[in-house]
């Protein structure tokens, strides 16, 4: 059963950095969603993304741009990694 004037809103925050081909996709899949379980009409689905930039961002008082990148981690020796002399 439809509930009348339905129109569900998902408010997605995430840390920027990712392509619009990404963005678009995920908006896809949250609209997908949403209809297949509550059975919303498409067109009254709303998605917001809000995007933050890494400086805004934290966790255990490190931002995500004050974070290790991978590439900063050291190479696994198992895995032959290491400096070519």
């Amino acid at each position: 059963m439809r509930a009348p004037g339905l129109m569900p809103l998902v408010d997605v925050t995430l840390v920027e950095g990712r392509t619009p081909t990404q963005l678009r996709a995920l908006v896809t899949a949250l609209t997908d969603a949403v209809v297949t379980a509550i059975e919303a009409p498409r067109d009254s689905v709303r998605v917001v993304l809000r995007e933050v930039p890494t400086t805004h961002w934290a966790a255990g008082d490190v931002t995500v741009a004050e974070r290790p990148s991978p590439s900063d981690a050291v190479p696994d020796q198992a895995s032959g990694g290491g400096t070519a002399t």
